[in-house]
């Protein structure tokens, strides 16, 4: 059975549903797994140390599994940047077909992936960078609710609006993130005028995800309401999983006059990789959604996949609680 959209016909995988990049999480082993499955895993770039070993984990990552994959490139304001030139010019070489973008200003990168034949799928929190990104010529856009992990912007529009919003502007194919981890949240996103949902946190909680269980059964012991959001008084807002780390951040922030450098010390990038890796929750920041209250169990990725085709399935062929005279 398969589940066709236009996006995944664009794409040609058997099911519109796409694992998103995450940083340290988006490695072969994921994304083998789900592309394998029928959906679109993705590698995420700067996971990799070096532009070098980003070739090697795509390599790697081909050694899995034959079907199409793609490597996610997140451009962010940095006072030293990764060489991101570099990182481009790896997933050209390396034959990639498919990438995920996201981040600031991606103009240049977009180009240079056009012009390699690369289809490109820009991750936004704003219809209005919706339309920005259509206008530069990316062939799909990923639309992020508030409900997401990660950065979800300063709009705060929850998905049940920010995705028929964007679906009245967007005429390419427009997949939604935040929020989705089963076959409701997939009949939702094709009815508010999406063509396919994108899963960072559900994925974690999978056997394949390349992190601590301690970490995947505290995706399953979190619900709906164990989230912070941290950085809003610095405009840059980030969508946590609770933990002692994240709530001292939250405590600390409410002070008007604090400053990133109040925080900095709680919030590093490595610390964050180290609670992934060691199953130690508290010794860093675990991005996760709201989704959390929707994930019960850690399935293997097919598993996963078939059974939100399944519950799509049935739901739009007999279980909608609706009769139409």
């Amino acid at each position: 059975m398969k589940l066709i959209t236009p996006f995944s016909e664009m794409l040609g995988i058997e099911y519109p549903i796409v694992q998103g990049g995450m940083m340290w999480v988006g490695r072969a082993e994921l994304a083998a797994a789900v592309s394998n499955a029928g959906g679109l895993g993705i590698l995420t770039a700067l996971t990799q140390p070096s532009p070098d070993d980003l070739r090697r984990e795509i390599e790697r990552c081909r050694e899995m599994t034959d079907k199409p994959f793609g490597v996610n490139l997140t451009i962010l304001p940095s006072v030293n940047p990764p060489p991101y030139a570099e990182y481009r010019k790896a997933i050209i070489d390396s034959g990639i077909t498919i990438v995920e973008t996201a981040g600031h200003n991606p103009r240049e990168h977009v180009e240079d992936f056009k012009s390699h034949g690369i289809k490109v799928i820009h991750k936004c929190t704003a219809v209005r960078h919706g339309v920005s990104a259509q206008k530069m010529g990316v062939d799909a856009i990923s639309i992020d609710g508030f409900e997401c992990a990660g950065h979800p912007g300063e709009d705060d529009i929850p998905g049940l609006i920010l995705i028929p919003a964007a679906a009245d502007k967007i005429s390419i194919p427009m997949i939604a993130s935040g929020g989705f981890g089963d076959g409701r949240g997939l009949v939702a996103a094709l009815a508010l005028g999406a063509q396919g949902i994108n899963m960072g946190t559900r994925f974690c909680a999978t056997k394949e995800a390349p992190i601590h269980d301690n970490i995947k059964q505290l995706l399953v012991d979190h619900d709906e309401r164990d989230t912070n959001l941290i950085f809003r008084s610095l405009r840059n807002t980030g969508r946590v999983a609770k933990n002692a780390v994240s709530n001292e951040v939250v405590e600390i922030l409410k002070d008007p006059k604090a400053e990133f450098e109040d925080v900095a010390h709680l919030v590093k990038g490595a610390d964050g990789r180290t609670a992934l890796e060691t199953g130690k929750v508290d010794a860093g920041l675990v991005w996760a959604g709201q989704v959390q209250g929707l994930i019960h169990d850690i399935p293997s990725c097919d598993e996963l996949i078939q059974r939100i085709v399944s519950e799509a399935v049935a739901l739009i062929k007999e279980r909608l609680p609706v009769t139409v005279n």
